[in-house]
C-alpha cells in the first residue's frame, strides 16, 4: 500500500500529531507514506513530466524517523495552501498546464481535477489521506466521486466541519483564548475601559461562545445572532458599573453583523469563495465608545488562537482519528470521514461534510435577549455540549 497523505486550509495545532500518529500506524502495516506538501497545490504543481529530482518541492517520502519529533509542536510539517483544483485562476496555474489549460471567452477559473488525477495514478498513490475542513474536504468528496480512494479527517479551529462535533484545532483554539481573554483583564482593568476581544470563527459562533463561556465573560456576540449595538451598549456600561473593578469585557466572533448589518470582509475571494473576514470588533469598540464615552480596548486575537503547540485534548483527538483513519484504510473502508458524535468516535460517508452547515444551536446554548452563552439542558449532553 501507498498512501498519501495533506493538510490543506488553515494551520492548526494538532495537525503534526495527525500526521505522526498516521505515519507511525501505516509503518506497522508495512505501508509507504507520501506527504503531499501545501495541501492540494501539492497535487496540482506537480508535473509528473518533471525530472523526480525536481519533485521534492511537493512531494516528500514520510516515515516513523521524519515524523519522530514533529508532534511537539504546532502548525504542519506539510504546510498548507486554500489551494482547489475546481478553481484555479491564472495567477495560480502552473507553467507546464497552461497550454492544456487555457483561459478563453472571459474565464475566471479551469478544473484542473483531470491533472490531479493523472498525479495521484503517477505517484502510485493507492489511497489519499486529506486532513482539513469543509473546504479542503469539498474537493476530497469530487475526488471520491470520481473513484480516488479517499479517508477525510475533519480539521478547523472554527469547529464547523458539518457531521462531526469535534474538528482539531478547536480545543487549542479555545484555551489560547480563554488565556488571552483573562490577561486582557489587567489592562482592561486598570484603566477601567471596555474590552471587545474579536475571535476567528467565520460564521460560526462557537469559538466566541465557548470562550466566553469558559472565560465568564460579561457578553457574547455570535455570528448566528445579529445584535443591536445600542441595546449593547447599555448592557455593558451596567456590567462595567457591577464589576468592582469598573471594566467590561465582551467576545465578539468575526462573522458577526449588527442588526440590519452586513459580515466585515475585505480582500479578494480565496479559491473556495470566500473573502477575508474580520474588522467587527473595531466596528463594535467603535460604535461603544461613541455611545457610552467609555474608552475601549480592542483585541483581535487572530492567529494567536491558532499559534503553537497542541494542548492535551487536541492531541488525543488527533492521534486518535489518525488511528481511526488507519483503520478504514486497513478495512479498504474508503468514503468515510472520521468523526465525534456525542463524545463517541465514529465514521460518516465523506459526503456528509458538504451536506449542511455546523452552527451553534441558539435554543439550547444562547440567550439571545441578553447576548450571552445560556446552557438551557446541561444533564446528558457532551463534554462540549452538543
Amino acid at each position: 500500500m501507498r498512501i498519501g497523505i495533506l493538510t490543506g486550509g488553515g494551520d492548526v495545532p494538532g495537525l503534526n500529531p495527525c500526521i505522526k500518529a498516521f505515519v507511525s500506524g501505516a509503518a506497522e502495516q508495512g505501508w509507504d507514506v507520501v506527504g503531499i506538501r501545501r495541501g492540494w497545490a501539492g497535487l496540482l504543481n506537480y508535473n509528473p513530466a518533471a525530472p523526480p529530482e525536481t519533485t521534492a518541492e511537493w512531494v516528500e517520502p514520510l516515515n516513523s524517523r521524519s515524523v519522530r519529533t514533529i508532534d511537539r509542536y504546532g502548525g504542519t510539517h506539510l504546510h498548507t495552501s486554500r489551494t482547489n483544483p475546481q478553481r484555479v485562476r491564472l495567477a495560480d496555474m502552473p507553467e507546464f498546464l497552461r497550454d492544456r489549460y487555457p483561459f478563453r471567452d472571459g474565464a475566471a477559473t479551469q478544473d484542473c481535477t483531470g491533472h490531479v488525477l493523472e498525479v495521484i495514478g503517477h505517484l502510485g498513490l493507492d489511497a489519499i489521506v486529506p486532513i482539513g475542513g469543509d473546504d479542503t474536504l469539498s474537493f476530497a468528496v469530487r475526488l471520491h466521486k470520481e473513484g480516488v480512494k479517499v479517508v477525510a479527517i475533519p480539521k478547523t479551529m472554527d469547529n464547523d466541519v458539518y457531521g462531526t462535533d469535534y474538528c482539531i484545532g478547536f480545543s487549542t483554539a479555545v484555551t489560547r483564548s480563554v488565556d488571552l481573554i483573562h490577561t486582557l483583564r489587567t489592562p482592561t482593568g486598570s484603566h477601567e475601559r471596555i474590552a471587545v476581544v474579536e475571535l476567528f470563527g467565520r460564521n460560526s459562533g462557537e469559538t466566541s461562545l465557548v470562550s466566553a463561556y469558559l472565560a465568564d465573560v460579561d457578553r457574547a456576540l455570535i455570528s448566528e445572532v445579529p445584535f443591536d449595538v445600542e441595546r449593547l451598549a447599555g448592557m455593558v456600561v451596567a456590567d462595567r458599573k457591577r464589576n468592582p473593578s469598573n471594566y467590561a469585557i465582551l467576545t465578539v466572533s468575526e462573522g458577526a453583523t449588527l442588526v440590519g448589518g452586513q459580515v466585515v470582509e475585505y480582500g479578494q475571494e480565496d479559491a473556495y469563495g470566500h473573502k477575508k473576514l474580520g474588522g467587527i470588533g473595531t466596528v463594535v469598540g467603535d460604535a461603544l465608545k461613541k455611545l457610552t464615552g467609555i474608552d475601549i480596548v480592542n483585541q483581535q486575537l487572530a492567529y494567536l488562537m491558532r499559534a503553537g503547540a497542541p494542548d492535551s485534548l487536541d492531541r488525543m483527538v488527533a492521534t486518535s482519528y489518525a488511528r481511526l483513519a488507519v483503520g478504514l484504510v486497513e478495512q479498504r473502508h474508503y468514503g468515510r470521514m472520521v468523526a465525534l458524535q456525542s463524545g463517541v468516535y465514529t465514521t460518516v460517508p465523506i459526503e456528509t461534510s458538504s451536506l449542511g452547515t455546523k452552527r451553534v444551536d441558539i435554543a439550547e446554548l444562547y440567550d439571545i435577549e441578553n447576548y450571552r452563552p445560556k446552557i438551557a439542558h446541561l444533564l446528558g449532553k457532551p463534554m462540549f455540549l452538543y
